[in-house]
């Protein structure tokens, strides 16, 4: 087994791992390690082009679409506003504008109405949430990041925490830190890694009861080469109460391609039973319906479904609504785990549990947490 020291140990290359690490190197501090179990960083924030597959971002324009979170609000979100600027990211503002289109009742037919806009407006990234990533591991110390380690222990040792990990072929390495940074979801830690000496029973409840953002969603999304809906002066925007998807929006993109996603309103235990074929095959009807026969015959189609993401949800998500979850304390006051483990996930932010800003928010507090 390999065995590597460092002073913090960071687990999870989401946004709030990576931030964290971005916010060590603001201090001075290049003596760390992030692990991150899928092949990319990135955790919950995904965005795919049109071709279906991960693409580096060559240009900040480019055409891709978000499986993950989407929006934010600069104007309840200065911090992370102040960052996508300090980054240089362009930004754009969510497509509202037009009629919606409604779905009462599975036996009525669809209905327009008049639309709303958001106020304060919800803002996007343009090339996809992805470019916040990559931008800000872009900053970052060579060599730092290892991907494909999925952490199956954190031990104490003495002075110091163990990480365990195991890679895509079954290897095992030991990560020796002074701190652990923990930028997965509680839940998440709570169910697959073992903590060693056991989390004190109070903090493991609350870790094992603290709903995962995402966990039980799944979104639709379909390309088209132009938002022909908005021609017909409909924004994209449409709620249903037929299905299978509920709530629908514009997801296209300046200067690339049209799209429109969908949040699945089917739960998850319904949904993995169901073919993805048959599934893509019923979303199509739906937009078909809602927006006309051109909505049949997307250029491309994905469907992103967390709750089959064993990186992101457990048992416990399978029938849960998946709301912002009141985060659990990031620290643990007393026992042999104070002062060595910090809790850095967006679901650990006092303002905005679950939400892009939240992992911002969490990172800056886990990281002033241990420089104390």
């Amino acid at each position: 087994m390999t065995v590597c020291s460092t002073r913090v140990a960071i687990v999870g290359g989401g946004l709030a791992g990576v931030y964290a690490a971005y916010l060590l190197e603001q201090r001075g501090i290049t003596d760390y390690v992030l692990l991150e179990a899928r092949p990319a960083l990135g955790g919950r924030i995904q965005s795919l082009s049109p071709k279906g597959r991960d693409v580096a971002l060559a240009a900040p324009w480019a055409d891709r679409f978000d499986l993950g979170p989407t929006w934010y609000w600069p104007a309840f979100q200065p911090e992370l506003d102040q960052l996508v600027r300090a980054l240089g990211l362009e930004r754009f503002e969510q497509h509202e504008r037009g009629d919606m289109v409604l779905e009462r009742s599975p036996n009525e037919k669809p209905i327009r109405t008049f639309g709303y806009a958001s106020s304060p407006p919800s803002m996007r990234l343009r090339g996809g949430m992805a470019t916040l990533v990559e931008a800000l591991h872009g900053s970052l110390k060579a060599g730092r990041t290892a991907v494909g380690q999925k952490v199956q222990a954190v031990r104490l040792a003495g002075r110091h925490v163990d990480v365990v990990s195991r890679d895509a072929a079954g290897a095992l390495s030991t990560l020796r830190a002074e701190q652990v940074l923990l930028a997965v979801p509680p839940r998440l830690a709570h169910e697959s890694i073992t903590f060693s000496p056991l989390l004190p029973a109070p903090i493991a409840r609350q870790w094992q009861h603290t709903a995962t953002w995402m966990a039980p969603h799944a979104k639709y999304v379909a390309v088209y080469d132009t938002p022909f809906w908005r021609e017909a002066g409909l924004s994209g925007e449409a709620r249903s109460a037929r299905g299978p998807l509920g709530e629908i929006h514009d997801a296209s993109m300046p200067g690339g391609s049209a799209a429109l996603f969908g949040f699945f309103a089917v739960p998850a235990v319904v949904r993995r039973g169901v073919a993805q074929e048959v599934l893509v095959g019923h979303c199509r009807a739906q937009f078909a319906r809602l927006f006309g026969p051109q909505a049949a015959a997307p250029k491309a189609e994905f469907i992103k479904d967390w709750a089959l993401d064993e990186l992101t949800a457990t048992a416990s998500d399978q029938e849960a609504v998946g709301g912002h979850a009141t985060p659990p304390p990031a620290t643990i006051a007393d026992g042999d785990w104070r002062a060595r483990l910090v809790g850095v996930g967006s679901e650990w932010s006092p303002q905005f549990p679950g939400y892009v800003a939240g992992a911002i928010e969490a990172a800056q507090l886990g990281v002033q947490a241990i420089l104390v």
